[in-house]
């Protein structure tokens, strides 16, 4: 996929990986990068004048569609938007799981739905889909938010069959712990956002399915590709810790 005189998308462009990813995208010949967030007084100065704030809740319908009507000259859709309720899957809180679903699951696919005809009738398009290392086996701190992802990582495959014969290339990017507000707390070795942002431009160009663009879920993805029972009992905690 060619990105010079592209328009492309980023939701989520307010912080952590999707502001990385438009820096990023700015040092390539792109023509305009929609930079998406709730609130567009939240988004960073970009200090580029082919940056566009977009106001957009991928929970809501009608931000979506409106940000449809807006964005018709779109290429490349980032769904890169998504929250952690940090909770596990049978021992949290009512809403936590479901609001896991509803923005990583659920506001994903709408955005996937909203586009596809807009991607389809611009020519060569790309959605690009931000999942998890947690998408393709669960850590159960995290159940809720692994069982979000791991829809999205069916939903990323199931799109990509489906729009292929539409001339839209659908990929997951899969990244481990990036050192962002939402893995503050965890006490893991993280890559920045600067050099995962490079990786994921240079997975979309070079047109993989899988992106996995830091060492951690370089390594989960090997081992996944081999034997994803392995990774399932990698990611369980020791019997012990889970009595």
């Amino acid at each position: 996929m060619k990105i010079d005189n592209k328009t492309i998308l980023v939701s989520g462009a307010n912080r952590g990986i999707g502001a990385a990813i438009v820096r990023e995208l700015l040092k390539h010949n792109v023509t305009k990068i929609y930079a998406a967030a709730r609130n567009p007084k939240s988004l960073p100065d970009f200090g580029d004048k082919r940056v566009v704030p977009l106001a957009l809740d991928i929970t809501d319908p009608k931000q979506i569609a409106d940000a449809a009507k807006q964005a018709k000259d779109v290429h490349v859709l980032i769904n890169n938007a998504g929250i952690a309720t940090f909770a596990p899957l049978i021992d949290s809180q009512p809403d936590q799981v479901a609001a896991d679903m509803k923005v990583n699951y659920f506001g994903t696919v709408g955005m996937m739905k909203a586009f596809a005809p807009i991607l389809q009738k611009n020519g060569q398009a790309v959605i690009a889909n931000v999942v998890s290392v947690v998408g393709l086996a669960p850590m159960v701190s995290i159940g809720g938010y692994s069982a979000s992802k791991a829809a999205l990582h069916s939903a990323t495959q199931a799109a990509r069959a489906e729009l292929a014969a539409r001339n839209i290339h659908v990929i997951g990017i899969y990244p481990g712990p990036i050192d962002t507000d939402m893995a503050r707390d965890f006490p893991l070795d993280k890559t920045s956002p600067a050099v995962t942002a490079q990786a994921i431009v240079a997975g979309i160009i070079e047109g993989k399915d899988y992106i996995f663009p830091d060492p951690m879920s370089q390594q989960v993805g090997a081992l996944w590709e081999q034997n994803p029972k392995a990774l399932e009992q990698q990611f369980a905690p020791p019997l012990s810790d889970a009595a």
